[in-house]
């Protein structure tokens, strides 16, 4: 077996316009998590021509094209996850903003909430890692300039 097994999956931590909320959907059928809120994003395909098409492709196929983000596309917070099967996914989170549109999920999905940050530690059932990479990539909004922004 080759030692490079593994796939990147992009997740997209999208906040509220006000910073206050952070966006958690709850899978369904899904191997590892199924009933488990998560961040929204996945796999990247061979047709995706850029990272951010990538992003942009998975977040319309799970939340809806009306639901607007805006991304910082520079800096992740990363991290590895070994599936049941025994492949590794690299799982680089972005910092999104969402601007406008109302949530559509997709058939992955059973349901959303827009989850305060300060309750986010006792919010369940979610993945583990979640608060952490909320953590750290709030530090990110004081990196972040609004012209490196990308809207998808």
């Amino acid at each position: 077996m080759s030692g490079y097994n593994f796939q990147y999956c992009q997740k997209i931590v999208v906040f509220s316009n006000d910073l206050e909320s952070v966006l958690l959907c709850k899978r369904k059928g899904e191997n590892d998590y199924d009933g488990v809120y998560s961040f929204i994003g996945g796999k990247m395909e061979n047709t995706d021509d850029s990272f951010i098409a990538g992003l942009q492709r998975e977040k319309n196929e799970e939340v809806g094209e009306g639901f607007k983000v805006e991304i910082y596309p520079t800096l992740t917070v990363n991290s590895l996850f070994k599936k049941k099967s025994g492949d590794f996914m690299v799982l680089p989170h972005y910092f999104a903003r969402h601007i406008s549109g109302d949530v559509k999920l997709n058939e992955e999905y059973s349901d959303f909430k827009w989850v305060k940050i300060i309750e986010l530690k006792d919010f369940e059932p979610k993945i583990p890692g979640i608060p952490k990479i909320v953590e750290k990539l709030i530090s990110l909004k004081n990196i972040a300039k609004q012209d490196e922004m990308v809207a998808i």
